[in-house]
Parts: C-alpha cells; sequence; structure tokens
C-alpha cells in the first residue's frame, strides 16, 4: 500500500516544490499518461482530469508528517505548496524505486503553468481520438479557458517532446 505513496513523495524528492493542487493532479495525470508507473484513477473534470486518489494519498501524507502543505491567500483564492519534510525523505530511502528519468520529466512539468498542463492533460485524456476531434473537445470543454489552435499544437508538441526525451518503457 505505502509503494504507491512512496511513488508520489518521489515526485516531491525530485520536485523540490510544486505549487498549486491543480498543477500537481496535472503532474502526475501526465507522468502517468507517458508510462510512469502511477496507478491513480482519474476522471474528467471542470480543469480536466482529476483523481479523488490523489487528493486523498496527498492529505495522507501531510497527515503522517512526509509531505509540508503550505496554504497561502492569494487575491480571492488559496493556492498550496508542496515540498517533502526531512521525515519523508528519510521514509523513502525504504524503497527502491526504478523511475528513470522522472527529475528530467518534473522539471520539464513543473516549469510549465498549470493553465497549459490543464490542456496537456485534456489532449491526453482524449488521446484515443483524431486531432481533429481533440480539438474540438478541448474548444466544447474548456471555452472559458480560450485556448487556441496553436496552444493546441503546442500542446501535442510538448507530449512529444517529454515522451522522447524520457524514453520511459511500459512497466
Amino acid at each position: 500500500m505505502l509503494k504507491e505513496h512512496a511513488k508520489l513523495m518521489k515526485v516531491f524528492s525530485a520536485s523540490g516544490e510544486i505549487i498549486g493542487r491543480k498543477k500537481l493532479q496535472k503532474i502526475i495525470y501526465i507522468a502517468k499518461k507517458i508510462n510512469y508507473p502511477f496507478y491513480e484513477k482519474y476522471n474528467f473534470h471542470f480543469f480536466g482530469p482529476y483523481s479523488e486518489e490523489l487528493t486523498l494519498k496527498v492529505e495522507e501524507l501531510c497527515n503522517l508528517g512526509f509531505l509540508n502543505e503550505v496554504r497561502e491567500k492569494k487575491g480571492g483564492y488559496y493556492q498550496y505548496r508542496y515540498s517533502l519534510t526531512e521525515s519523508g525523505e528519510q521514509f523513502l530511502t525504504h524503497y527502491e524505486l526504478e523511475m528513470p528519468q522522472l527529475k528530467e520529466c518534473l522539471e520539464d512539468l513543473n516549469g510549465q503553468s498549470a493553465r497549459f498542463l490543464e490542456l496537456v492533460s485534456t489532449v491526453l485524456f482524449f488521446s484515443d481520438l483524431d486531432k481533429e476531434e481533440v480539438s474540438e473537445k478541448v474548444f466544447t470543454l474548456k471555452s472559458k479557458q480560450r485556448y487556441t489552435a496553436e496552444e493546441i499544437d503546442e500542446a501535442y508538441e510538448f507530449i512529444a517532446a517529454i515522451q522522447q526525451k524520457t524514453a520511459v518503457q511500459k512497466v
């Protein structure tokens, strides 16, 4: 059971800090879709793919003292910052987790805006459709985000780049 928690902790260890719950959700989903061994179930939600399982695991890791969550007031909403605690780092030493190129992948993902990751994860969520159908879904389901055709092209290019860069083998 805790091996899945340890995989998530490895994400924080490799990232240093992830700012935003939405961003965290998208990072894990995208990593999962490019064949990193994350098994949380995702459904399509307001901001794209969302996993209740992931939310619960993060909460458990915070309660166990392995993950630090800082809540900051930003205008009219709260933003959350996540980082691994020293106890979390120590706990992680008990697990041998093979996740090649994870740090590089997370640097690429964490360096993007939550808005862009929302688009990338939405494109991946509908990856069984052709590009035109995916674009229609994005324009319909994400109309408030006002994504452009150029941004959708950028999302496809980004996906291809991180898949090639990480060359993760199916586990």
